[in-house]
């Protein structure tokens, strides 16, 4: 498939396609025009690297995985290495910290919403004023 298509397949724009080939993620063969050819493996592939770009990790890091990585279901291969799962085991520590800022902040901001709210209920009120 043509590099439109495979946008138009995994969501992702052409324009991070290209990017994902210029860092080594992605390879197309090329026709004897010169046009990318993505097999049907690549739709999958580019949802990967998608997914573990949208959980924080860079292209580097990700260069580093994918050989380990089968794409489709995104589980290790028999090339998985014990440095690839402590690798992914410091991402998992890391996301999880992340979001346990992210519900704190989120306590904050329901805190601040709830007083705010409360404020804004009684202002129209007669006597409140």
């Amino acid at each position: 498939m043509r590099i439109g298509e495979l946008a138009r397949h995994s969501g992702v724009s052409e324009r991070s396609l290209r990017y994902c080939e210029t860092q080594g993620l992605l390879q197309a063969e090329r026709t004897p025009g010169g046009h990318r050819d993505y097999g049907e493996w690549a739709v999958d592939r580019v949802i990967l690297i998608q997914a573990l770009c949208a959980a924080g990790l860079n292209s580097k890091k990700i260069a580093l995985l994918l050989p380990c990585m089968r794409d489709g279901d995104g589980t290790p291969s028999a090339s998985a290495t014990p440095r690839l799962i402590d690798e992914l085991t410091a991402e998992r520590h890391r996301l999880d910290r992340m979001i346990a800022d992210l519900v704190r902040s989120r306590e904050v901001l329901d805190g601040i919403i709830g007083t705010a709210s409360t404020g804004l209920s009684t202002a129209g009120l007669p006597g409140s004023g």
